[in-house]
């Protein structure tokens, strides 16, 4: 290994500015562990978050808020994922002394110093939003940097966001919501070789909007050089063998020169178990970040003190000792900590990019409205039941329109006959989309299946419709011609009309226009008749008799890889997925499951029609449809409106190098054809996808950031062996160079390429610095940069 230098200068504190950055907290420095350093933000607490009892504490404008955490969370918590350390008040007691801030751009100042990272424990206040905002960073030359700081809402009717504080419910102002609450942990990188002064936050103070509340912020500092931050037993498995477990290990440069050229491995020891695979960094610049897979076999038999070893062949370069790590694997249990330690598996972070598919009975229907008042086209029968408040597509108008007022949603059933349907067709275009897997409705809303449910419900396309089991053609399809391709099941957990789910039915949000799954049987809009449930049997209780066996049968047997639920409000989910995973352990499969199946323990979160602008490190995935705004087929969509293949890759690519993967929705019609403009789009956009894949399969985000703010679009994306910039826009060389202005992981030697271009192989660079700014300059003549198109891919192949 060398150690490259850099044109940044070392980092390091003298023992009385360590001391001086300690007195600039309000933590105790014999509490403080490892190198976090907490902040002192008491003098600006503005808001009391943790309550005892409804009414006690107001931390929305609702007087809503948060329950009394654990008292081994304050007054110090230590975050499981990153290890950092955190000032915590927790609860205050009954009287109105504040626990949390309320960002109004305050100026937190910090004593100079120079720190790896800024960590932050933050919560927005309102319902179904996104709060968000950038932090700036001010360093004693005057120089800043930005960050986006985010938080899903802090508490989620589908309980489906995991934060990095989880408790069980929610005071109200009168009673309490049985749905989890979160707070969630943010962590930004910092400028390498500066000095720290002060901290300025966002101006997210709008109750409407949301509010964004900070309760901590931990700065995590480290002697110059290459160490070791945290480290994070999982339950996954490398290789073929699942008795090699995965325990990733988090490594900071904070010194000022790259380590290069052969790189170093990473290994444990410790009592009861042995490095099998050790883990390998062959590039880790100043202020970069990476987490290792290292597989160990074995157990520890408890918590114990675990060593770190950072070697160079048979040279052991650094070694780092951490406590109360357990190693070995464990079965699941439907307990919240066991199913918490389940994570979505490497396939699933690899994959990116997959197809989602809404197609049923709605698909006959197949109306949505036009921009601006589409809505989605799958929830025909819901909005055409007479919502005025929620019916902004005039759904009601246009089925009296064009079905009378005596026609029944089941009067479509008929016309759902997947007759110009060939499931071969569609793997076929999933694979030439470039996609590595689907995720089709095997149930929706509606309760209309695609699959045998057995004595569960006769509400299927085996006995009416297609009169077909189309989930298993499409399987078996997948199996046979595409077996590369994962596949997924997307499951609606509650049925909106089944009056079976009339013991758990509740309505989604206290407002008119909230969407509901009160399980009554649906009424005709216009005669009040009360509508058929077509193929509904008797059966006791709907969660133990039909949603976890109709569970158990797409994963045991159709063998589902991804269990992808929607509206999991009652369930059964904990106990099925303890088995479902045990199993899968069992039979050396890695499966997974989403955000929305009613418990917070998901593997990955599931945003709908969005992107984030950080990366976030809990990985997620955006669903949304070629549709402008509908998942299931909407025939008053223009076949110009559909996403073209510059819109797939560009969304792809931004999801990519943000930790994101894309499930990318097509509506088929009710014959199973579907539309032409979505095929083309697909196959063209799967050109580019294909040829430049090695930039977006099996890569992950970097650290220190994840596009230009500012400049040109550009995003980045790594490997371990190589770096990837990635044009969303066309460059434009001046005076023969491109320029990409960010400390780009590049040192003497390596080869900096034009993906995919004849004539590109080999490029000449140079890494130099603007106003204090590194720039990556890259000759590159315009012929070449015009024989691609959608995105342009340059290439950093690590060999210094």
């Amino acid at each position: 290994m060398r150690m490259l230098g850099g044109s940044q200068g070392l980092y390091g504190l003298s023992l009385s500015g360590l001391m001086l950055a300690l007195q600039c907290t309000a933590a105790d420095a014999a509490h403080t562990q490892g190198k976090s350093v907490p902040l002192n933000l008491a003098p600006y607490f503005n808001n009391k978050g943790f309550g005892s009892q409804p009414g006690e504490a107001a931390f929305d404008t609702q007087n809503q808020s948060f329950p009394v955490p654990p008292a081994s969370m304050s007054p110090w918590y230590t975050s499981a994922d990153t290890g950092i350390r955190y000032s915590f008040p927790g609860y205050t007691g009954p009287a109105e002394q504040p626990d949390n801030l309320i960002a109004t751009g305050q100026t937190i100042p910090v004593c100079k110093g120079s720190y790896f990272s800024a960590s932050f424990l933050i919560a927005g206040d309102v319902q179904g939003a996104t709060v968000s905002g950038p932090v700036s960073f001010v360093y004693s030359d005057n120089m800043q940097s930005e960050y986006e700081i985010r938080s899903l809402n802090w508490y989620s009717w589908l309980t489906i966001d995991r934060g990095e504080i989880t408790l069980p419910h929610r005071y109200t102002s009168n009673g309490t919501n049985g749905n989890t609450t979160q707070i969630f942990e943010r962590t930004a990188p910092l400028l390498p070789g500066k000095k720290l002064t002060s901290i300025v936050l966002p101006d997210r103070s709008n109750s409407t909007t949301g509010r964004l509340h900070v309760f901590a912020i931990s700065l995590w500092q480290q002697e110059p050089t290459v160490k070791v931050q945290s480290v994070r037993p999982t339950q996954k498995w490398v290789g073929d063998r699942n008795q090699t477990q995965v325990v990733e290990v988090t490594i900071n440069n904070a010194g000022s020169e790259c380590s290069a050229g052969d790189g170093f491995n990473v290994t444990l020891a410790g009592d009861g178990f042995i490095t099998t695979l050790p883990g390998h960094v062959k590039r880790l610049c100043p202020g970069d970040q990476k987490t290792v897979a290292v597989g160990v076999e074995g157990a520890s038999g408890g918590p114990m003190s675990v060593t770190v070893h950072l070697t160079q062949g048979s040279h052991d370069w650094t070694t780092s000792s951490f406590d109360d790590v357990e190693i070995g694997f464990k079965d699941w249990t439907a307990d919240s900590t066991s199913l918490a330690q389940h994570e979505s598996p490497d396939w699933f972070n690899g994959a990116k990019y997959g197809i989602f598919i809404h197609w049923g009975v709605y698909a006959v229907t197949g109306w949505g409205n036009s921009t601006p008042y589409e809505s989605y086209a799958e929830w025909f029968w819901w909005y055409s039941m007479n919502h005025p408040q929620a019916d902004r597509s005039n759904f009601y108008g246009y089925r009296l329109e064009t079905y009378g007022k005596d026609w029944a949603y089941d009067d479509a059933i008929p016309e759902f006959t997947a007759a110009a349907w060939d499931p071969k067709e569609w793997v076929d275009l999933f694979a030439d989309a470039g996609a590595q897997y689907f995720v089709v409705t095997t149930k929706h809303h509606d309760g209309f299946a695609l699959f045998d449910t057995g004595d569960t419900s006769n509400r299927s396309s085996l006995h009416y419709g297609p009169k077909r089991d189309l989930i298993a053609e499409l399987f078996d399809a997948a199996k046979t011609h595409q077996p590369s391709l994962k596949r997924g099941t997307y499951f609606s957990l509650p049925e909106w009309f089944n009056p079976d789910f009339g013991p758990y039915g509740y309505v989604q949000h206290p407002t008119p226009s909230s969407t509901s799954w009160l399980g009554i049987q649906a009424k005709n809009p216009y005669t009040g008749v009360e509508e058929p449930y077509t193929g509904r049997v008797p059966i006791g209780d709907f969660i133990a008799d039909l949603m976890v066996p109709q569970m158990e049968t797409l994963a045991y047997t159709y063998g589902t890889d991804i269990m992808w639920c929607d509206a999991g409000a009652a369930n059964g989910t904990a106990a099925f997925a303890a088995a479902w995973y045990n199993k899968a352990r069992a039979e050396g499969r890695e499966v997974t499951m989403n955000s929305r199946c009613g418990i917070p323990e998901a593997d990955f979160d599931t945003p709908e029609y969005e992107t984030f602008a950080s990366p976030q490190r809990h990985k997620w995935e955006s669903n949304q449809g070629m549709d402008p705004y509908s998942y299931g087929y909407n025939r008053a969509t223009k076949d110009e409106e559909y996403m073209n293949a510059t819109t797939i890759v560009h969304s792809l690519v931004d999801m990519v190098s943000k930790n994101g993967n894309l499930l990318l929705d097509i509506g088929p019609r009710a014959d199973g054809s579907i539309v032409q403009a979505e095929v083309d789009n697909l196959r063209e956009a799967g050109r580019w996808i294909k040829s430049h894949g090695e930039a977006i399969f099996n890569t992950t985000y970097w650290f220190v950031q994840s596009e230009i703010v500012g400049g040109p679009d550009v995003r980045f994306t790594q490997t371990a062996e190589a770096f990837y910039i990635v044009f969303l826009e066309k460059p434009r060389p001046v005076d023969g160079w491109v320029v990409i202005q960010a400390p780009i992981p590049i040192v003497d030697g390596d080869i900096v390429s034009l993906l995919t271009v004849q004539g590109g192989e080999t490029l000449e660079w140079s890494m130099t610095s603007s106003e204090g700014q590194p720039e990556l300059k890259v000759k590159v003549d315009q012929i070449l940069v015009g024989a691609d198109q959608y995105g342009w891919v340059f290439k950093v192949l690590y060999v210094g």
